[in-house]
């Protein structure tokens, strides 16, 4: 008797792991469960895409059919993604520490630079020169957080 069109042979998830499947019944195989597929990535995180690989309805960076985990096609497809910067945040660290706030934005050096400014204003606060420096280098900080929040944003394709 024919019981009807049976499933393709392969690895199918049982119980805590996978069982092969020969197309007719269960075979004693086992093996323990394969990761989730990660889609290959270039240089800058994006998904691998061949050259003259045509664009995707949703604009670049297409999406890749990738196999999936048991060799089936349309399974997810896994994107490297980016937290925005908060131009918000960004000011309120350098509004308590002065340069902080363009640190958190990757530039570390000017953020350095804004705080032993603002450090070395205060010594000459004693002689009444620095106290303009103070100042100054305080809301340099938070101005230049702002901006620099924004610029990463922007290099990182998200509007702020």
């Amino acid at each position: 008797m024919n019981e009807g069109p049976s499933a393709p042979p392969g690895w199918y998830p049982a119980g805590e792991g996978e069982r092969y499947w020969d197309g007719r019944a269960w075979t004693p195989h086992t093996r323990p469960p394969m990761p989730p597929p990660v889609a290959a990535t270039d240089v800058h995180g994006l998904p691998h895409q061949p050259a003259g690989a045509p664009w995707g309805p949703t604009g670049w960076p297409p999406p890749t059919p990738s196999p999936g985990p048991y060799g089936m096609a349309g399974a997810p497809v896994y994107y490297a993604q980016v937290a925005p910067k908060s131009p918000a945040l960004s000011v309120l660290a350098s509004f308590f520490v002065p340069g902080l706030g363009s640190m958190v934005n990757g530039d570390v050096a000017k953020g350095i630079g804004i705080l032993i400014g603002y450090f070395v204003s205060w010594i000459f606060v004693i002689v009444l020169v620095g106290i303009v420096g103070v100042f100054g280098f305080w809301v340099w900080g938070m101005v230049d957080a702002a901006r620099g929040a924004r610029r990463w944003n922007a290099r990182h394709g998200i509007l702020s």
